[in-house]
């Protein structure tokens, strides 16, 4: 009978201490989850993006010194290779040297740095990691809700905890087990919400792939088919020794990713006539960038016409707990159309009332025109391939180009009453820490840094602006700034007959303004594109200053 009664306080002893340690290792559990989390939530921050952009231009620039250049009569100095692997990886498509000194090796180069650089393959990774994080929160919740429930014997083994395989997400309901709603504790419910989130999120990245490539493959067969019967434009890559292939990949994967790089010197200017290569390529640039959110919800909504599957519902009815910034509800991506399609329309009606005899539109048929002036008017959103000679262009024109090249891409005029229902207005009452209110206290806005830049350069090229007043003006500088800023491309370029004094030996080139800044100027650009290209990090930025 005494060796019972031991028996049973060894037992009780040793399942209190088990208790003890099964609460403390529970503990353990849910801080580490609690720092791991915020481990994973700076993943995506400016930092590691800033990294990221560094990386891929430092890499960009080693492949392309190591490659050699087309002619060995000339090679591109290293702070202009840099400039252009830093261009391309930001999709910037602003050059210090002519697109045509480049070899078919270094074309391919530039056409993977525009591709890993574009803003639709940077946010699939950042679903991807999204995905990491609701994975590893799903088993960190199984792991304590598995403790809980084998330290209590008593419970009642009613108590359902469904295991979940990490790498099935993608399975549908009806596989899973039917459970009485009651049978479920609040950490049952939470699990369950985190595994639909994380198979949507899934399915998401697949449907983002699938769309990037769908887009890139349609792209290249239309324009390759488009050079393969137009003997015109197929003329004009024989004549500049381009192949085929390399151009339609190169010029596809730059629209989409709204680059504006084009293998040509003259960029599109060499292509004004052919309509239908401008036709083929203005919805590329509407995808890749302003119209990228509409077509996706468009893309999910005739996905769900053919299927019923939940993950597609809970996207097109839950954006926001998606976490995924280019998926945007319904009525703030059809008024995101209308907005994108006006801005196009007061750009069309403005160029052809105050250009449309000018002499960089000379030679082209009516019909021509038409598509010529709405290809440029599409482009001034991010794209930068262009038709015609900027520094041609009206002034009127030039500043209206200025500012669409500075709004954000998915600007949109959202009408509500006392700022109800606008993008964003539910995070402001959400709570936040000293730090994160000093940090947005100490960030400027966008047009404080845009007019930061600008003063920089200025004193920068101040030799030059006394020297070459002409060429070295205040819109021009602000012109090839807030282009990079934005990173659109767009330049009123360099011309010898607008020097006051002639300098023997000046030759006009086919590059940017910038290229002939000085070396501070383009270091400053540099800088000016990375900023841009994180600009969506710095849309608030500002909100200290209270303008009365």
């Amino acid at each position: 009978m005494s060796f019972t009664c031991l028996g049973k306080e060894v037992g009780c002893l040793c399942s209190a201490s088990w208790l003890k340690l099964a609460r403390l290792c529970r503990s353990f559990c849910f801080l580490f989850s609690r720092y791991y989390r915020s481990l994973l939530l700076l993943v995506n921050s400016f930092c590691i993006q800033v990294l990221y952009f560094v990386f891929l231009s430092l890499l960009g620039f080693w492949v392309l010194k190591a490659l050699k250049p087309r002619t060995s009569s000339f090679s591109p100095r290293d702070l202009d290779l840099f400039f252009t692997a830093v261009s391309s990886a930001t999709v910037s498509s602003m050059s210090t040297v002519e697109m045509e000194v480049f070899s078919n090796a270094q074309l391919v180069v530039m056409t993977v740095l525009m591709f890993v650089g574009g803003e639709v393959f940077t946010s699939l990774i950042g679903l991807h990691f999204r995905m990491s994080k609701l994975r590893w929160l799903i088993k960190t919740e199984e792991k304590v809700t598995s403790v809980d429930t084998n330290l209590c014997p008593s419970k009642p083994t009613n108590v359902i905890v469904d295991h979940i395989e990490l790498g099935a997400v993608a399975d549908s309901d009806s596989r899973k087990p039917q459970v009485e709603p009651q049978l479920y504790g609040p950490q049952d419910e939470s699990i369950e919400l985190d595994y639909l989130k994380c198979r949507s999120v899934k399915f998401l990245c697949f449907v983002v792939l699938g769309y990037l490539l769908g887009v890139h493959v349609l792209g290249v067969a239309a324009v390759s088919l488009y050079m393969t019967l137009v003997s015109s434009a197929r003329d004009v890559l024989k004549k500049k020794g381009l192949k085929m292939m390399t151009f339609s990949v190169f010029t596809t994967v730059s629209t989409f990713t709204n680059c504006g790089f084009v293998p040509t010197n003259e960029n599109m200017i060499v292509f004004s006539k052919n309509s239908g290569l401008l036709l083929i390529l203005i919805p590329q640039v509407l995808l890749g960038n302003t119209l990228f959110p509409p077509a996706l919800r468009l893309t999910l909504w005739l996905m769900g016409r053919f299927s019923r599957r939940a993950e597609i519902e809970g996207l097109l009815s839950s954006t926001g707990e998606v976490g995924y910034k280019h998926l945007l509800p319904s009525l703030h991506s059809s008024l995101l159309v209308v907005t994108v399609l006006g801005f196009i329309g007061v750009q069309f009606i403005m160029f052809c009332s105050m250009q449309r005899d000018s002499e960089s539109l000379s030679g082209l048929s009516s019909y021509e025109k038409i598509v010529g002036v709405l290809f440029q008017c599409v482009n001034t959103r991010y794209a930068g391939e262009t038709i015609v000679d900027l520094s041609k262009v009206a002034p009127a024109v030039l500043v209206l180009f200025v500012v669409m090249m500075y709004l954000p891409p998915y600007t949109t005029f959202f009408p509500a009453r006392g700022g109800e229902g606008l993008p964003g207005n539910g995070e402001r009452g959400k709570p936040k820490r000293s730090y994160e209110i000093l940090l947005e206290n100490l960030i400027f806005s966008q047009l404080s840094y845009l007019a930061i830049f600008i003063i920089m350069v200025c004193m920068a090229e101040t030799k030059k602006m006394k020297e070459d007043p002409i060429n070295f003006n205040v819109l021009n500088i602000v012109v090839e700034v807030i282009s990079a800023y934005g990173n659109v491309g767009f330049t009123t370029g360099y011309s010898c007959e607008r020097q006051l004094r002639r300098v023997e030996g000046c030759e006009d080139k086919w590059y940017g303004f910038s290229g002939k800044w000085s070396d501070e100027g383009k270091i400053i650009l540099i800088i000016v594109m990375i900023f841009g290209r994180l600009k969506k990090s710095n849309v608030k930025g500002g909100r200290a200053w209270v303008l009365l």
